[in-house]
């Protein structure tokens, strides 16, 4: 069932799974023990923010039922609608020029916040990724304190979800912003009720960690996915299959493999294909395609890579399944190409757990200030070396492969 319109904007859509989550929370609600400090973790797209918005209902509902929010009473029309006056809603934004002073910066950061909080309710379906670099600001969290110190509006408690807290900018380098959030979730007013939503809660400060409630939401079934892109997108049921299979229980990562207005395809379908031919070049018997490719990307920037190794961790297992289990294939439409490379290189499931490790130390560097030209062409080395046995071996060109194994087609 599509979102009801209200004015002109949309309520969201229905929360997807998590029942268990949802019985918990429901649960200490109604025991009087909700931690006033949450957060919730899993990854990207599995519904964390949608989750941290149920919660946020919950705690503004009028006439709350059986540890779940009524659904009916203006404090849940409302949040529905992402307008209550007390539900408060941080999310990361590109840092808008200066204005000349803290004060004036602060009020960019809060108008380019709000700008995207109005985008967000008037298209609440969107993918996860981002072209843009975003972050949780140091202006942010002084207009999130601003706002934690006035009272409640129209409810008996104010609720301040941040998403993706480990946007958190300059963690380290600017402890003033992490003091400042901490010192809140540390001893919160019992008005306060504070839910951070976080991706990789590693990169969090350790004192944040401690501060808060972990939860962890499971990525959802693929039957789950596959229905909600049939019914909130309209896709049909075969896109809708393979979209499910390639998103690992992420909507959000679903939508994002969906081309846009004006998109011929979607960013994470760009993105699938991308990774493919890095590992076809990393596979090659020709240094020069290695280097050729790890040069077209710009020397500054490794955290806009991340999505990249992403897509590259999929291929690598599929590389894992091609011989043994073809039938658990991702990237099905390459199937033939996987499975044809596999038997000519010779690779084993215990060289691609190897190459999972030079992955893993890859995404780990991707996350500091590193030079991504350095970085793809030391993770393809590495690759070379772990998947590729000694025999010679000869590999088609690009194209050719692209076309064989279908991966420049849409997925189903």
């Amino acid at each position: 069932m599509a979102p009801a319109e209200r004015g002109r904007f949309l309520s969201l859509h229905e929360l997807v799974g998590h029942r268990e989550a949802r019985l918990a929370v429901g649960r200490a609600f109604t025991a009087g023990r909700l931690p006033q400090a949450l957060l919730l973790h899993g990854v990207p797209g599995v519904g964390k923010q949608r989750f941290g918005l149920w919660v946020a209902q919950l705690l503004l509902c009028e006439r709350p039922t059986e540890g779940a929010p009524c659904g009916t009473c203006q404090g849940c029309r409302l949040s529905t609608r992402v307008e209550h006056p007390d539900l408060h809603w941080f999310v990361p934004v590109k840092k808008p020029p200066s204005r000349g002073s803290p004060q004036r910066d602060d009020e960019a950061l809060e108008d380019a916040r709000r700008e995207r909080i109005e985008e967000l309710r008037a298209r609440p379906l969107q993918p996860t990724h981002s072209a843009d670099p975003l972050g949780l600001h140091l202006g942010t969290i002084r207009n999130l304190r601003r706002r934690a110190a006035s009272r409640p509006s129209m409810a008996s408690r104010q609720v301040f979800l941040v998403a993706n807290a480990e946007e958190l900018v300059s963690q380290e380098a600017s402890p003033e912003a992490a003091n400042a959030l901490l010192k809140l979730l540390e001893e919160p007013p019992a008005s306060l009720y504070f839910i951070l939503t976080s991706a990789e809660p590693g990169r969090l400060l350790p004192t944040i960690r401690s501060r808060t409630s972990s939860l962890h939401l499971p990525g959802l079934t693929s039957e789950m996915v596959s229905v909600f892109l049939q019914e909130q997108r309209g896709v049909d049921v075969d896109q809708a299959d393979a979209l499910a299979r390639l998103s690992s229980g992420s909507i959000g990562r679903a939508l994002g493999y969906l081309p846009g207005e004006d998109e011929e395809e979607g960013p994470l379908e760009a993105l699938r294909k991308e990774s493919f031919r890095l590992l076809r070049d990393a596979l090659s018997d020709d240094p020069a395609h290695r280097f050729s490719r790890a040069l077209q990307y710009a020397p500054s920037g490794a955290r806009g890579l991340r999505e990249l190794l992403l897509g590259l961790e999929v291929w690598l297992r599929d590389l894992a399944a091609a011989r043994e289990a073809p039938e658990a294939l991702l990237n099905r439409d390459a199937g033939d190409w996987l499975v044809r490379t596999v038997e000519e290189l010779g690779i084993d499931p215990a060289a691609v757990a190897r190459s999972m490790e030079a992955l893993h130390d890859a995404r780990a560097q991707a996350a500091g200030n590193v030079n991504p030209q350095l970085l793809l062409s030391g993770l393809m080395i590495r690759l070379n070396r772990t998947l590729v046995s000694p025999r010679p071996t000869s590999l088609k060109g690009v194209e050719d492969q692209l076309r064989e194994s279908g991966v420049p087609r849409r997925p189903g």
